[in-house]
């Protein structure tokens, strides 16, 4: 009979117990020691995943990882002011080291006879230079990325600084542009069938710009060739990757027929550039106050055109 009477006491004994349990800190254990798994102070497994989230989350943002450029190619890797740089050698027969960065990385040529480690050398000597490189030419493949038109029904491509819809008609005898009321998009209707392919609608808007592209910039050379006091004798449109304009001495002028995708003080800037060279064929001081005489914010413009990127497309 004193069995059932001792029970509820030590039940009473075992809940303070359990109390004290879980109000006493835990003692720190000696190094090395892991602590026993079914302690009564191990968080349940939510909140452990929830620290655990947060402590990643903070050492990605605490340790800075360093920007990586890799050529596809890549035979070596070197750190570069904290880029890692994989890049390619090329053993070429030649007598000194050459330096490439292009849209895949960066490329090295050497001599057959030059040691792995004289390459190393020579590319750190280089590494400002590369490191430019490699971020400009980044940079341009993103925002030629970022410029990619979808040419298809509905698409939307640049004319003038402005964007422009595109409608596919079959029925239509050409290609024309709707200006549409104030503040709505324009939209351009082209002789193609709803199912016409992008090469095709593509082929066709390059058309259409070029043939838009003569007289805007006919009228635009001759507005500044009087405001300059030169005269141009012919026009040609250049469909470089590289360049927005040139000129002669002869009075030739050659203007990119993707400067109608720009805004039209672009493209003036550009007329007046090579205009420009009609009277100085160079970039001499002489020749940027030409440039100013006609164009006084021509250094804003000529900025905001380098950003610009020469898309294949």
């Amino acid at each position: 009979m004193a069995a059932p009477s001792c029970q509820p006491a030590a039940k009473a004994r075992r809940l303070v117990q359990l109390a004290l349990d879980f109000f006493t800190p835990e003692p720190d254990l000696p190094v090395g020691a892991k602590k026993p798994a079914n302690s009564i102070s191990e968080k349940p497994p939510s909140q452990v995943g929830v620290v655990h989230d947060a402590v990643e989350v903070i050492a990605q943002t605490a340790v800075p990882v360093p920007a990586v450029f890799r050529h596809p190619r890549a035979t070596r890797e070197i750190l570069l002011a904290g880029r890692l740089v994989a890049y390619e050698v090329r053993r070429r027969k030649r007598r000194t080291i050459g330096f490439s960065v292009g849209r895949e990385g960066l490329v090295v040529s050497a001599p057959t006879w030059v040691p792995l480690q004289e390459i190393d050398q020579a590319v750190l000597g280089k590494s400002g230079w590369i490191v430019k490189k490699l971020h400009e030419t980044r940079e341009r493949h993103r925002q030629q990325e970022s410029q990619r038109i979808d040419w298809q029904d509905g698409g939307v491509f640049p004319f003038l600084g402005e964007p422009v819809r595109l409608v596919l008609d079959c029925h239509l005898s050409h290609s024309v542009l709707d200006h549409g009321a104030a503040g709505e998009t324009r939209v351009l209707r082209l002789k193609l069938p709803p199912d016409a392919t992008p090469v095709q609608v593509h082929a066709s808007v390059r058309a259409w710009l070029i043939q838009q592209a003569v007289p805007v910039f006919t009228a635009r050379l001759d507005f500044f060739a009087q405001q300059l006091g030169v005269q141009w004798h012919k026009l040609s449109l250049s469909s470089a990757v590289t360049r927005w304009g040139s000129a002669s001495s002869s009075g030739a002028i050659r203007l990119n027929w993707r400067l109608m995708h720009l805004r039209p003080d672009l493209i003036d800037y550009v007329v007046v550039h090579e205009l420009s060279h009609l009277r100085f064929m160079d970039h001499s001081p002489r020749f940027w106050a030409t440039v100013q005489s006609v164009m006084p914010g021509h250094a804003a413009l000529r900025r905001e055109l380098k950003d610009k990127v020469l898309s294949p497309q």
